[in-house]
This record gives C-alpha cells, structure tokens and sequence, in this order.
C-alpha cells in the first residue's frame, strides 16, 4: 500500500524548489493538464454506438464496476471534463444503461434512447490530432517458481518497506494532487532505486522481497509493462501477480529507444520483434533494459487481473485511461481498429470497430487526453493484439442526464 509520510524533513525545501522549477516552467505543446480540458461534451456527430461484441461481456464489467463505486461515498464527486457527478449519479447512469441494453432494443432505437437520455463527452486526444492514440494490454502467462533455482533466476519484487510516497500539497497547496516516490538516505530525500540499481546493482537483493521467480529477464520486463499476469509453477498449479506499486521513476518506452537507436525499424516495431531482437542480441539486453528507469513491485492476488480500481478486468471491455483527468469507473464507448488473423497467428488486416468500455485502470504511459490502453485478455489473440495495437481511433464517456 501507498504510504505517506507526513513529517518535515531536512532538504525537502531543496526538492520543493527544484519542483516549482521544473514544475512551473511553461511547456511547448497544451496538453490536457486538468480534467476539464481532457473531455468536451458533444451536441452533434454522436457516436454509431455499434458494437462488436456480445453484450454479457459488457454487462459483466459494469457489473464489477459497482464493486468499485460501492466502495465509495455517494456523494463523491467525478469530474467529466468541466463538470462534477456524484458517485449516486455514475452507478444510477450505469444502473439504467443496463436496463436499456436487456431490452434488446434494436441499433437505431438504442441511438435514440442513448441520444436523448444520456450526455455524451469526447476526448480531447492528443495535440495537434484531436485524436486518441489506442495501445493494447494483456495478461501474460509464464513459467516460474516460488523458490529461486537455476532455470529460474528473475525476481519479481513485493513493494519494498523503505519506499515512501510524499503528498507534495502538505507543504505547499500548487502541488495540490501531486505527489512523489522517494526513499530517506539519512536526513535527505532521494529518488527510489532505479530499474538499473535494482536489476543490475541488485540494490534489493537480500530483503526477502521476491513474490516469485521467472526464468527469463525479458518475461519480467514485460511483465512489467503489462502490470499483472499469471505465474505458472513446475507443479502445475498457478498464482496470480498484480501491480501493488512503482518506484516513481518516469516510464521510457524501451520499443522507442530501439527505434531511435536503428536497432528496429518503424514499420516492423512490435512487443514480439522487440523480444526476438533481444533474444537474440544478448549483448544489448541490459542497455535496452535499463534505458527505462520506471520499476514495477507486485503482489500476490486470489484473482486477477486487477485494474487500479481494484476490480476484475474483463477482456475486451476493460480499458486504462489516465486517472489524473479521466473519471474512474467511466462507462466509454470507443471506435478504432483491430488486427484480423490467419490461421498461423500472422495479422492480414486490421478493421474498424467500435464498442463499449469502461475504464477500469491506468498505466504508466498511459498520459494525457490523448492515450488509452485496452485489455485485450491472456489468449493468442490477445497477445498478438497487444503487442501490435497502435491506432488513432474515438474515446467518448457516456452518463445519464438528470432527471428534471
């Protein structure tokens, strides 16, 4: 769990001003920094509200998504873009969504009802493009051990004690909501170890902090970026791992270092050809590796995978925006493409399509108005999906209109 520590410390005025520095200086593009400039509501060109998939899967994650808004007080307020709904609003939206689509309604009387009875707010989307840049997740399944051994070698780590999280508004209120991952080194406050000090200069090895062990570097790495996953042991069983935490370093795009570096080329660019690079250029692995300073600490779950409203994600209809701007727990629809394949897992094409969501979790380069991460589930497909899913599409939220 997040702690915060609320107690002064010596050379915290150093780091406040080094913030208010960085922090404040005024930066090239205006990108969405607030949830008011992230959503805009719409008064025309709605959405089709056709949907791809069979509406049981739809029903099971709103359903999972009360779990979330149960958890709350009713009158917790939820900014969709300039405007404030209280948690009774967002589950009674849900609530009646839910009835409408058990009605069955046909398409074009499902727009009408949408249209007249719920406000509609689109994605601002990233600068310049006024579009939403959409990747894919998956939940990955590999090999490993409880008990370290030869074949398995690479911890995965639980969120070490000495990691603290310091709420920056306790010292001054225009650091409202900002808040950093740091460690104490006698009377100073320094960054938490980086991927490098960890992996490389082993700076947790020792504490009795593994939750397991894989035996490949890279299925750590991209159980890393993935967030959750499943652990299959040598006796046939399996436990679940989810994210429990971060050492707050800034998330690098390891793919984008390759490519810059001429190591790949853009067209060819996927989770799978990264890994089979790396596979088999050894020689580069750690300073691919290390390019990306961000770390991932995990825990054990009875079940999963879990998003950061602590819910089931349901494949295909859980989906992870940034929860600085964007409302948790959000009924979206969203339109863009996905691969078609052959019967060899190879993509021949991919394919407008459109569907409902909700938006579940979050993600460490999941940042701005502009990005969304979907949850494509653990099967081939969704591997395949995930790994290669890089497309502009439409992100809109739906609620209920009050009643008057």
């Amino acid at each position: 769990m997040d702690r915060i520590w609320r107690k002064s410390f010596l050379g915290i005025g150093v780091l406040i001003a080094f913030l208010s520095f960085v922090g404040c200086y005024p930066t090239l593009k205006q990108e969405a920094q607030k949830p008011e400039e992230a959503l805009r509501k719409i008064h025309f060109f709605f959405p089709s509200y056709k949907d791809d998939m069979d509406f049981s899967s739809l029903e099971r994650a709103i359903r999972r998504n009360f779990e979330y808004l149960d958890r709350l007080d009713p009158d917790t307020l939820f900014s969709y873009g300039p405007h404030k709904y209280s948690t009774k609003q967002v589950r009674e939206s849900q609530e009646a969504f839910l009835n409408l689509i058990a009605e069955n309604p046909e398409p074009k009387e499902l727009v009408r009802r949408l249209r007249k009875q719920f406000f509609v707010y689109k994605a601002t989307g990233r600068v310049g493009e006024r579009r939403v840049l959409f990747t894919g997740y998956f939940e990955p399944i590999y090999e490993g051990n409880i008990v370290p051994d030869e074949r398995y070698a690479y911890p995965l780590y639980r969120t070490p004690d000495d990691l603290i999280k310091i709420d920056l508004s306790l010292f001054r209120e225009e650091f409202e909501g900002k808040s950093i991952i740091a460690k104490i080194e006698g009377k100073n406050v320094t960054p938490y170890y980086s991927r490098r000090d960890i992996e490389t200069e082993k700076a947790l090895e020792g504490r009795n902090l593994e939750v397991a062990w894989l035996k490949d570097p890279l299925d750590v790495t991209f159980l890393h970026i993935q967030g959750s996953g499943r652990v299959n042991l040598p006796d046939g069983t399996n436990i679940s791992v989810g994210y429990d935490g971060s050492n707050g370093r800034p998330y690098r795009s390891i793919g984008r270092y390759m490519l810059d570096e001429g190591y790949l080329e853009r067209e060819e660019i996927s989770m799978q050809t990264i890994r089979q690079y790396l596979q088999d250029h050894p020689d580069i692995l750690d300073e691919v590796l290390n390019h990306n300073p961000s770390y991932v600490f995990f825990d054990i779950r009875d079940d999963g995978p879990l998003g950061n409203i602590n819910v089931i994600l349901t494949p295909g209809r859980s989906i992870a925006l940034d929860s600085r701007i964007f409302p948790k727990g959000a009924l979206c629809f969203i339109s863009v493409k996905k691969p078609v394949l052959d019967g060899g897992g190879n993509i021949t094409d991919w394919v407008d399509f459109s569907r409902f969501v909700v938006n579940q979790d979050t993600g460490g380069a999941i940042k701005g108005a502009g990005r969304a991460d979907l949850f494509w589930g653990s099967d081939d497909y969704a591997q395949i999906a995930a790994g290669n899913m890089k497309h502009e599409g439409d992100l809109y939220i739906l609620i209920k209109k009050p009643e008057k």
